[in-house]
Protein backbone atom coordinates (compact mmCIF):
# COMPACT_ATOMS: atom_id res chain seq x y z
CA UNK A 1 0.00 0.00 0.00
CA UNK A 2 1.23 3.50 -0.97
CA UNK A 3 1.51 5.73 1.78
CA UNK A 4 1.12 9.50 1.15
CA UNK A 5 1.44 11.65 4.10
CA UNK A 6 -1.16 14.33 4.97
CA UNK A 7 -0.94 17.63 3.42
CA UNK A 8 1.29 16.21 0.71
CA UNK A 9 2.45 18.24 -2.71
CA UNK A 10 2.80 16.05 -5.64
CA UNK A 11 5.00 17.26 -8.66
CA UNK A 12 4.36 16.29 -11.66
CA UNK A 13 6.75 15.72 -14.44
CA UNK A 14 5.84 15.43 -17.87
CA UNK A 15 8.39 17.06 -19.90
CA UNK A 16 11.69 15.69 -21.14
CA UNK A 17 14.89 16.73 -19.72
CA UNK A 18 16.36 19.15 -22.14
CA UNK A 19 14.85 21.87 -24.61
CA UNK A 20 13.67 23.79 -21.66
CA UNK A 21 14.55 24.38 -17.36
CA UNK A 22 11.48 22.50 -16.45
CA UNK A 23 12.83 19.62 -15.10
CA UNK A 24 15.66 20.84 -13.22
CA UNK A 25 13.19 23.82 -11.67
CA UNK A 26 10.58 20.96 -10.35
CA UNK A 27 13.47 18.68 -8.92
CA UNK A 28 14.98 21.90 -7.35
CA UNK A 29 11.46 22.98 -6.44
CA UNK A 30 11.31 19.29 -4.73
CA UNK A 31 14.35 19.29 -2.54
CA UNK A 32 13.39 23.00 -1.40
CA UNK A 33 10.04 22.00 -0.39
CA UNK A 34 11.30 19.06 1.19
CA UNK A 35 14.15 21.29 2.76
CA UNK A 36 11.79 23.30 4.90
CA UNK A 37 9.32 19.71 5.82
CA UNK A 38 6.97 19.62 3.15
CA UNK A 39 5.77 16.01 2.24
CA UNK A 40 6.73 15.95 -1.71
CA UNK A 41 5.86 13.19 -3.92
CA UNK A 42 7.04 13.01 -7.70
CA UNK A 43 5.20 11.82 -10.29
CA UNK A 44 6.82 11.10 -14.19
CA UNK A 45 4.59 10.86 -16.97
CA UNK A 46 4.84 11.06 -20.66
CA UNK A 47 8.37 12.59 -21.99
CA UNK A 48 9.09 13.03 -18.59
CA UNK A 49 10.14 10.00 -17.66
CA UNK A 50 13.11 10.68 -19.74
CA UNK A 51 14.69 13.07 -16.76
CA UNK A 52 15.10 9.80 -14.87
CA UNK A 53 17.44 8.08 -17.24
CA UNK A 54 20.99 6.61 -16.26
CA UNK A 55 24.23 7.76 -18.53
CA UNK A 56 22.81 10.67 -19.80
CA UNK A 57 25.35 12.93 -21.70
CA UNK A 58 24.05 16.15 -21.86
CA UNK A 59 26.95 18.10 -22.33
CA UNK A 60 26.86 16.99 -26.12
CA UNK A 61 24.06 19.55 -26.13
CA UNK A 62 25.64 22.32 -23.93
CA UNK A 63 23.41 21.24 -20.76
CA UNK A 64 23.67 20.29 -16.82
CA UNK A 65 23.39 17.24 -16.25
CA UNK A 66 20.80 17.46 -13.67
CA UNK A 67 19.87 13.87 -13.13
CA UNK A 68 22.68 12.86 -10.99
CA UNK A 69 20.77 15.26 -8.68
CA UNK A 70 18.31 12.71 -8.60
CA UNK A 71 20.22 10.50 -5.82
CA UNK A 72 19.87 13.08 -3.30
CA UNK A 73 16.05 12.73 -3.12
CA UNK A 74 16.42 9.99 -0.81
CA UNK A 75 18.66 12.33 1.76
CA UNK A 76 15.78 14.65 1.53
CA UNK A 77 13.15 11.48 2.30
CA UNK A 78 11.52 12.47 -0.25
CA UNK A 79 10.33 8.36 -1.20
CA UNK A 80 7.30 8.83 -3.12
CA UNK A 81 8.33 8.58 -6.79
CA UNK A 82 5.82 7.54 -9.42
CA UNK A 83 6.54 6.50 -12.62
CA UNK A 84 3.79 6.27 -15.40
CA UNK A 85 4.14 1.68 -16.49
CA UNK A 86 2.52 3.51 -19.94
CA UNK A 87 4.86 5.78 -20.45
CA UNK A 88 7.56 3.84 -20.00
CA UNK A 89 6.54 1.34 -22.19
CA UNK A 90 5.33 3.62 -25.17
CA UNK A 91 9.36 5.00 -25.19
CA UNK A 92 11.00 1.78 -24.71
CA UNK A 93 12.27 2.74 -21.82
CA UNK A 94 12.95 -0.35 -18.76
CA UNK A 95 12.72 0.36 -15.09
CA UNK A 96 16.70 -1.13 -14.83
CA UNK A 97 17.89 2.11 -16.98
CA UNK A 98 16.16 4.61 -14.30
CA UNK A 99 18.91 6.12 -12.11
CA UNK A 100 16.80 5.72 -9.03
CA UNK A 101 14.63 3.47 -7.74
CA UNK A 102 10.97 4.46 -8.03
CA UNK A 103 7.49 2.89 -7.67
CA UNK A 104 5.86 1.73 -11.33
CA UNK A 105 2.30 2.80 -11.52
CA UNK A 106 -0.46 1.90 -13.99
CA UNK A 107 -1.88 5.32 -15.64
CA UNK A 108 -5.21 4.95 -14.40
CA UNK A 109 -3.87 5.02 -10.47
CA UNK A 110 -2.66 8.33 -10.99
CA UNK A 111 -5.72 9.88 -10.83
CA UNK A 112 -6.39 8.46 -7.21
CA UNK A 113 -3.26 9.23 -5.89
CA UNK A 114 -2.86 12.94 -6.93
CA UNK A 115 -6.55 12.86 -5.53
CA UNK A 116 -4.63 12.38 -1.84
CA UNK A 117 -2.21 15.38 -1.95
CA UNK A 118 -3.49 18.79 -1.30
CA UNK A 119 -1.68 20.77 -4.24
CA UNK A 120 -0.26 19.31 -7.63
CA UNK A 121 2.24 21.19 -9.35
CA UNK A 122 2.54 20.46 -13.08
CA UNK A 123 5.84 21.09 -14.92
Amino acid sequence: MINIPKGSIAIINQTAPYGSSKGQESLELALAMSNFGQAVSLFFVEDGVWQLIQNQDPKKIDSKAYHKTFAALEFYEIENIFVCKQSLVKRNISVESLCIPVTIIEQTATPALLAKHVKSMVF
